[in-house]
């Protein structure tokens, strides 16, 4: 039997999670400034890299986010000309993302800076551990929620 903590805040899974979650962006963001991306928009320029152009709504479910929050992040990349955002020929309501050469340049001169940081994350977490940690976080998203459903 655990003990219950005094802060009921010290057994909230959620709190948890976004600690680490909070603490391992920054480190992620800083590693990546000399080339003026944060973590969040390198993982949408790789997403967009390797899938191809596709709906706004796509592309969040894709990253697990919620559509309002990805259009926010998307204003940026393409004020910069990273992607764009064009309505669909097929459905006018949709909104299609893709990457330019410019967000496949910028993505690319990101690559070794985040390869840097996911070396020294593992070599300071353990290799295995980030593995089996990016398997548990996975499972989170299996839970069956629906965070964003309307």
């Amino acid at each position: 039997m655990t003990a219950t903590p005094a802060d009921p805040a010290d057994a909230c899974n959620n709190l948890a999670l976004r600690k680490a979650a909070r603490y391992l962006s920054a480190t992620y963001d800083k590693a990546l400034t000399s080339v003026g991306l944060r973590a969040t928009q390198l993982s949408i320029l790789q997403k967009l890299s390797a899938h191809g152009e596709m709906t706004i709504t796509a592309l969040a479910d894709m990253i697990a986010m919620d559509r309002t929050t990805m259009a926010s992040n998307l204003k940026p990349l393409a004020r910069e000309g990273l992607v764009t955002v064009e309505p669909s020929a097929a459905d006018r309501r949709a909104r299609i993302v893709a990457i330019t050469p410019e967000g496949v340049s910028r993505m690319k001169a990101a690559l070794p800076l985040w390869r840097e940081m996911q070396a020294r994350f593992e070599e300071r977490f353990g290799a295995e551990e980030a593995a089996q940690m990016r398997a548990f976080l996975e499972s989170v998203l299996q839970t069956g929620f629906t965070p964003w459903a309307e």
